[in-house]
């Protein structure tokens, strides 16, 4: 299964900046374009204003050229230079604390020793 398919939002890097759009690499064959009337639903007049060179940044796949290496991209409906995509769970703290590592710690110890 290919790691890229149509649709999907992945990571990527910065590399060029033209008038005409943003180009984007992801690893050592595939690298893409984001077309200026990908980057906005308004209209751009200077596309340093969304991006800059080295920047990371989130991308949705909306063409693939496999034979190439080459991905259609577009940050139109995509928080684009958002830090983490995935959200993290809040640790709860329990009542216990470390209680329960006292009393279970002596009790892995010696099933680890049995089983060696």
């Amino acid at each position: 299964m290919n790691k890229y398919m149509k649709g999907k939002i992945v990571k990527g890097i910065v590399t060029c900046i033209t008038s005409y759009g943003i180009f984007v690499a992801f690893d050592d064959y595939y690298s893409g374009l984001i077309h200026i009337s990908e980057i906005s639903h308004s209209f751009v007049k200077n596309i340093h204003d969304y991006v800059n060179i080295g920047d990371t940044i989130y991308v949705k796949i909306i063409g693939i050229d496999d034979e190439e290496g080459h991905l259609n991209l577009s940050i139109k409906d995509v928080n684009y230079k958002q830090k983490n995509m995935i959200k993290k769970k809040k640790i709860v703290e329990t009542t216990s604390g470390f209680k329960t590592l006292k009393y279970k710690l002596p009790i892995w110890i010696e099933e680890s020793l049995k089983k060696m």
